[in-house]
């Protein structure tokens, strides 16, 4: 899920960066590809870029040529060092996950500050010394292999966990015995965005898998057929269950939940965007056929748990900000009652436990939390420490108690223990920060967009400083799949603000942050609205004094990469500097590769004529303009990317340093064994940051690492826990 800046204070003698000329890349092959859509002939002429990085010689040469070229730049920068230095200091602090409680231990993760994947630990109790549970650290030497999900069985008995190679979607799924501390022999593979779903006595899970890919199209072969099995502890794959599957629909996926009480499992159909079917199994009747409650796509659905007879899920129907409702099972013909209606707030996330309902609302971007009676009658307001993000309220039915954290942009992330019965809020873990919010100042302002839509938007930066319109500043944006953007604390942009960065966020349409309506004002055929959102909040930057362009930087990741590579092909002259990280930016082809066919709910059909209009009109790769002078651009993606494929982005790559006319670097920064984020080892994500922040410093201008600590040192070296 951090951007560009420039800087200001002259009195204290701060600097400008003066970009140098970027370096030559070398021309990248083309081929003679013409595809006809709807009579519209497109050529493709580095369609060869597609292919598989680590199975294609060619592409995996082209590669090595572009990285020795950018990383030899990069590298170069004279900022680039201590900025690598500064980032690791603020980057060692210990962090925490919630604690979770399973049986009766509680476990979380831990990462002593620079390690590079976090640890899980279990607890005998909340003042007990955690003693480690299973260290990812161990499965790699340069920690690429990473914990992609994890489980616990109600009982306290088994920990079903996930292991992902270099950042892959791919899965492999192993049981460890929770009293021994050994990894059982049951090994899971071919299973991708799947969880496990426990039955409650440890007996077993169920899980989504994909049939086995041929030879080379692990990473870009289209998936589908995705199907739902159960797993008996103890067993070998081959003797899984297949519970459903649905050969006449092979775009459709799966995802299992069984209520805490193991009566009822609850299967999601998903097939992208945000809209979902529901079918049950009644599980007192045994593993079986599953049954159809919700026999449409109209709507978005989600399990928060049961009481007996009665499914509560938390849902858009008839609710744009969506409500709670309730469907009795022994009538679900009946219909639903609401139980928690919809408000002007967004009902963000409900979670059952300790007898009540606790919900969390979005009210423009920010947290507020509510604890509710089992019919919905309120109880109270959680208080929370101030402005920012709430997230966790996990637990069980019969406990009294969850744990929630909470951050905003200058607020490092706290563990707070809630008594769900008396009201109760007690820190219960956070980092030693030898750190003063005071010196940063965070506001939300409102922006109107081109067609007169007003739309929120976080600047942060420190105090003091004056709207000359000389500041580096970086606009970091995402808009799509409903996905919420909120205040959260961040070290790198920490590091930004500290060299005299500003940091804007605007909340996109595409995003979820308003609900349904919101989030489709920005898809398909409107999806051009998010890119005009993200262009009204540079230029509102502008106008306001805050930067200027030369001194203005984008920033996004994959559907924000996307939008970084619309707006700074649309309106080039507006940046000072662009950052499109693991972008999707052939829009045409999308729907080819792995998991893309989900996406059109949110980006349209190519085969649907006016959806391909749209489509070509903004797509970052079709809209490279020869003869542009194109802003500095660093491209970023993984060789193991297997969610957004890393052709997307080296294709783009290819068209616009073949369109560029200008002195301005346009390189792209390819890291192996490195997937679409997730996972990422710590070391190879502050190389990353340090060398897009040294760009950015380069081009947008900011004050050198080494005054800017003098100036006010935030956080020193060796801050722990």
């Amino acid at each position: 899920m951090s951007i560009p800046f420039a800087l200001v204070l002259p009195a204290l003698g701060l600097l400008i960066g003066s970009a140098t000329a970027g370096p030559d890349v070398p021309p990248s092959r083309t081929v003679d590809v013409v595809d006809v859509y709807h009579g519209t002939e497109v050529a493709d002429p580095w369609r060869w870029l597609e292919n598989d990085v680590r199975e294609d010689q060619e592409v995996s040469d082209w590669v090595d040529a572009q990285n020795e070229v950018t990383f030899g730049y990069l590298h170069g920068l004279e900022q680039r060092a201590p900025i690598r230095a500064r980032l690791e200091q603020l980057w060692d602090y210990e962090k925490s996950s919630a604690p979770y409680k399973s049986g009766d231990k509680y476990y979380l993760t831990r990462n002593d500050g620079l390690q590079n994947q976090s640890v899980w630990y279990v607890l005998d109790s909340l003042d007990a010394e955690p003693r480690v549970l299973l260290d990812p650290n161990t499965f790699s030497e340069d920690g690429t292999v990473a914990l992609s999900g994890t489980s616990f069985s109600e009982d306290g008995r088994y920990m079903a966990y996930a292991l992902s190679a270099g950042g892959s979607d791919w899965k492999t799924w192993h049981v460890l015995d929770l009293a021994t501390g050994e990894t059982l022999p049951d090994t899971i593979r071919w299973s991708k965005f799947s969880g496990a779903a426990w039955l409650p006595d440890g007996s077993g899970f169920f899980y989504a898998r994909f049939p086995e890919p041929d030879a080379g199209e692990a990473m870009v072969g289209r998936n589908l057929n995705q199907s739902l099995w159960f797993h008996r502890t103890g067993t070998d794959q081959s003797e899984d269950v297949l519970v459903h599957k649905d050969d006449d629909n092979p775009d459709w996926g799966w995802d299992a939940r069984v209520t805490e009480d193991g009566r009822w499992l609850v299967v999601a159909a998903w097939k992208g965007g945000s809209k979902d079917r529901v079918y049950v199994r009644d599980l007192r009747n045994g593993i079986g056929p599953l049954s159809p409650l919700v026999d449409n796509w109209d709507d978005a659905w989600s399990l928060v748990g049961n009481d007996g007879d009665t499914l509560f899920f938390r849902t858009d129907k008839d609710a744009p900000t969506y409500q709670l409702v309730a469907i009795d099972m022994s009538n679900p013909n009946a219909g639903w009652a609401t139980v928690i209606p919809a408000s002007d707030a967004l009902l963000q996330g409900v979670s059952h436990v300790g007898g009540h309902l606790v919900a969390n609302w979005l009210e423009h971007a920010t947290s507020r939390v509510s604890v509710h009676a089992m019919d919905g009658t309120t109880v109270r307001d959680v208080e929370l420490p101030g402005i920012g993000s709430a997230g966790g309220f996990g637990g069980s039915v019969d406990d009294s108690e969850t744990f929630f954290s909470f951050s905003s942009f200058t607020t490092p992330p706290s563990i707070f223990r809630y008594d769900v019965y008396t009201g109760e809020a007690t820190k219960w873990w956070s980092p030693a920060a030898d750190f003063d919010p005071a010196e940063y100042e965070v506001r939300q302002v409102f922006v109107e967009s081109k067609d007169g839509t007003v739309l929120p938007m976080f600047i942060a930066h420190r105090r003091g400083l004056e709207r000359d319109g000389t500041n580096p500043t970086l606009l970091y944006g995402y808009g799509g799949f409903n996905v919420a953007l909120t205040p959260y604390f961040s070290s790198s942009r920490l590091a930004w603000m500290e060299m005299g960065g500003i940091f804007a966020m605007p909340n996109l349409r595409g995003g979820g942050e308003y609900g349904k309506a919101w989030h489709e004002a920005g898809t398909k055929l409107q999806k051009q609205n998010v890119f005009d959102d993200f262009i009204a909040s540079a230029q509102w930057l502008v106008n306001n004094g805050y930067t200027s362009p030369q001194h203005l930087g984008i920033q996004g990741g994959s559907n924000g990469g996307l939008l970084v590579g619309a707006c700074m092909t649309q309106h080039p002259d507006l940046f000072g500097a662009a950052l499109p990280a693991v972008g999707v930016m052939d829009m045409l082809r999308y729907p080819e590769f792995t998991i893309g066919r989900a996406w059109v709910p949110d980006y349209g059909d190519p085969a649907v004529e006016e959806e391909f209009r749209a489509l070509y009109a903004y797509s970052p790769y079709h809209n490279c303009e020869h003869g542009t002078a194109y802003p500095p651009t660093l491209i970023t993606t993984g060789d193991t990317d297997d969610r957004v494929v890393p052709g997307h982005s080296f294709k783009f790559a290819a068209a616009i340093q073949q369109a560029h006319d200008g002195d301005a670097p346009v390189l792209i920064r390819v890291a192996r064994k490195a997937g679409h984020g997730a996972g990422k080892p710590t070391s190879m994500r502050l190389d990353e940051t340090a060398d897009m922040w040294a760009f950015l410093a380069e081009h947008l201008g900011a004050t050198p690492v080494e005054q800017a600590v003098e100036m006010a040192p935030i956080i020193p070296a060796g801050w722990k826990n």
